[in-house]
């Protein structure tokens, strides 16, 4: 047996004593503490890792959530608990991670010897070996967290603070010849106030030879059963409702996550006999990984990161608790995807009417510009008198304290036959999301990279929205340098786009990105339309706008999507569709803004100009100024009241616990003649108890809350228009 295995078992204390570090001793009593709901009243208890008083096991801790993990004889998780609801969510042992490397299977921790799958007793433990010795366990650290990004945001943020917790890393070596000088870190992160635990694993080749990654399991969660499903089979069944998972490594142009992840995979486990599923079919393990990463390539001194994966515990299947929760998540641990500047979409054809709309920005509160698509900006073009001409106009622009940016486009084009994504099918360019694209691994797409890198530096500007690359175009040239075959492309083309995004957001430029890479530094993805809805009369663009925002904010915040108000034809469309000349459809105008900024998400306003006449130009200021006197709750998050459907008052209402306003309500009226409604408007997310405020520019109201924390509302909506209050 090898020596410092049989010390581990025989000497727990003396192995302790030389791989944990000094760390608090877990105090039994808290695990019967219950906090208050953290969705409304912040818990305040530190992350931390402790250690048992007999050194068998470490906990990691925040008084939102406790997991356990035995060290001894091998690591493994014991126990994961939601303490809002005091639910179990593990109910057997799994290995810390699982590797394909060579083709051979290998895992990391883990142990064996549980016989009963459908729940785990403490007191088992003590009989368990280890799984496998594949790797040994040989330090343990503990320290504060870390950014993951050095974010430099020069925007407008709701939230400007890096999130605070502790981390907590096993390091191992591997204990088999054909592995020699192979180093595994399983990493957690634990943050303060929320139910959170992010977890990745790196492998280090330290070794002579290189090696070749075929996979990384980097979590293996056995989830307790969610339903009673005597037959079925694992698509047809529910998967775990009690935690939410999200990794960094999701695109399908779809605008929301559920559908563009691309490593979550639920399992079956046929050893689980007791699991009332007749053919054990039951999905009760959750295994992380990308599908599409085989065959990556480690030279000696290379270390390999796994994908990041979020795992926030839920307490409810409420749909509006559970995005609640969500939205928290991204709020504290990607606060990037809280900054939400004021945005113009240009269409310029000539730089004076950049610096026209640069005044027009100026004149009416607007914060910034970014050029659309159709513009006269090439960011692709980085000769020293393109960089000098867009830089003066930055500079320009900075001069009125407006920032600038552009579009740029990426996918959706043909290169060359030598650039282009190779069809595996094929072997010949094409078969890529939209038909033809080139690979951001071949010659162009590496210099794409650092030209948009080199323009935005040397110009100063401060967006950058670009088109693509889209959603995981796998390759099959063997001659690109930034890939070496099919096998490594998707994955290799993925890091090159993550570490441009790394890049702008450590570098102060704010993106607009075209897919979901909020994990990675990007501020803002689309809010979900349909683009040839533009071309309908603005009444029914009105509405079918309102039904985005309410759709596309379950799960993201206000700022997290963008919108689109498309001044001049778009997609077709006569003159009942546009809004120029602007000054004759200014109430189309106001009301679209109203809603754009009443939801607090940005739309992006397309065409020549932001005005036409002083009219005009006093409207848009004034409802930039309503916008930003109300501009944290508006970027608070959001309570769906009654979705659009032309028939009745529509509506949402912010929340913020937090803010002296503690409540924004909005609400529509689509029909022709006003209307009067008695609302229930709940306000348990504002924190407020007993009474609540509802105040505008023309009136005032102090209203008692009942026993389910409602305000009656009494109100009239004119005829085609809105109403507002804010809520103290």
């Amino acid at each position: 047996m090898n020596k410092c295995l049989l010390l581990l078992i025989l000497f727990p204390f003396v192995v302790r004593a030389q791989i944990l570090p000094d760390l608090p001793v877990w105090d039994e009593s808290r695990i019967y503490e219950r906090p208050a709901d953290w969705l409304v009243k912040p818990c305040t208890v530190k992350a931390a890792a402790y250690r048992s008083a007999d050194g068998r096991d470490l906990i990691l801790y925040n008084g939102l959530l406790r997991r356990t993990f035995r060290i001894t004889p091998a690591v493994a998780c014991t126990d994961f608990v939601n303490l809002s609801n005091r639910q179990q969510i593990l109910r057997t042992v799994a290995p810390e991670a699982r590797l394909v490397i060579d083709g051979k299977n290998y895992t990391v921790g883990g142990l064996t010897g549980q016989r009963e799958k459908a729940y785990l007793q403490p007191q088992w433990l003590d009989e368990f070996r280890p799984l496998s010795g594949d790797f040994q366990l040989v330090r343990v650290n503990v320290e504060p967290l870390k950014p993951f990004l050095e974010w430099r945001p020069r925007t407008w943020v709701m939230n400007p603070r890096q999130p605070e917790g502790c981390t907590l890393v096993f390091e191992y070596e591997a204990r088999t010849p054909a592995l020699e000088g192979v180093k595994i870190a399983v990493q957690y992160e634990l943050y303060d106030g929320i139910p959170l635990i992010v977890k990745k694993v790196s492998v280090g080749n330290f070794g002579q030879n290189s090696i070749k990654i075929d996979r990384i399991v980097h979590e293996i969660l056995a989830f307790v059963e969610e339903e009673s499903a005597v037959v079925g089979k694992p698509e047809q069944m529910k998967k775990q409702h009690g935690i939410y998972v999200e990794t960094n490594y999701a695109f399908n142009n779809a605008m929301r996550y559920d559908i563009s992840d691309q490593t979550t995979h639920w399992k079956i486990d046929s050893s689980y006999t007791s699991q009332v599923n007749y053919d054990y079919q039951t999905p009760c393990i959750l295994e992380i990984y990308p599908e599409k990463a085989p065959g990556i390539e480690l030279q000696p001194g290379e270390v390999i990161h796994s994908t990041r994966t979020c795992e926030l515990l839920l307490d409810s299947y409420d749909r509006e608790r559970r995005g609640l929760a969500i939205r928290q998540m991204y709020r504290k641990m990607a606060p990037w995807t809280t900054q939400n500047p004021i945005f113009m979409h240009l269409i310029s054809q000539n730089d004076q009417q950049v610096r026209d709309v640069i005044d027009q920005c100026a004149a009416t509160g607007y914060e910034g510009i970014i050029l659309s698509f159709g513009s006269h900006c090439n960011m692709e073009d980085t000769s020293a008198a393109n960089i000098r001409r867009w830089k003066e106009l930055a500079d320009y622009a900075h001069s009125k304290n407006v920032l600038l940016g552009s579009y740029a486009l990426f996918s959706s084009r043909r290169i060359s036959d030598a650039d282009d994504v190779i069809d595996p099918r094929t072997g010949r360019p094409g078969g890529a999301f939209f038909g033809n694209a080139p690979c951001m691994g071949s010659v162009w797409g590496l210099a794409f990279v650092e030209k948009i890198k080199y323009f935005l530096m040397e110009t100063g500007f401060d967006f950058w929205e670009n088109d693509g690359p889209y959603p995981g175009d796998v390759c099959a040239s063997t001659t690109h340098p930034g890939h070496k075959n099919l096998d490594d492309s998707q994955w290799r083309q993925m890091e090159l786009q993550k570490g441009l995004y790394h890049w702008c957001n450590e570098n102060g430029v704010y993106v607009n990105a075209p897919d979901w890479y909020f994990l990675d530094g990007t501020n803002k993805i689309a809010i979900g339309y349909r683009e040839v809805n533009f071309s309908l009369p603005r009444d029914q663009q009105k509405v079918l706008n309102r039904q985005n925002i309410y759709d596309g904010t379950w799960e993201k915040t206000p700022s997290m999507g963008w919108g689109f108000v498309p001044l001049t034809r778009y997609q077709g469309g006569g003159p009942e569709a546009v809004l120029e000349p602007l000054s004759e459809h200014l109430a189309d105008y106001e009301q679209l803004m109203v809603q754009y900024y009443g939801a607090g998400v940005q739309a992006c306003y397309r065409g020549p100009r932001l005005y036409d006449t002083e009219e005009t130009r006093q409207m848009v200021a004034r409802t930039i100024a309503w916008y930003k006197t109300h501009r944290k709750i508006l970027n608070s998050d959001i309570i769906h009241l009654r979705r659009a459907d032309g028939r009745d008052w529509d509506g949402i209402l912010h929340v913020n616990p937090l803010l002296p306003t503690k409540g924004f309500l909005l609400l529509f009226n689509p029909l022709n003649e006003p209307i009067t409604r008695r609302l229930h408007i709940p306000l348990y997310y504002t924190g407020l108890e007993n009474k609540a405020v509802f105040y505008n520019e023309r009136e005032k109201r102090t209203l008692r809350l009942n026993r389910q924390f409602e305000a009656t509302l009494d109100v009239t909506i004119p005829a085609g228009g809105w109403v507002w209050y804010a809520i103290r």
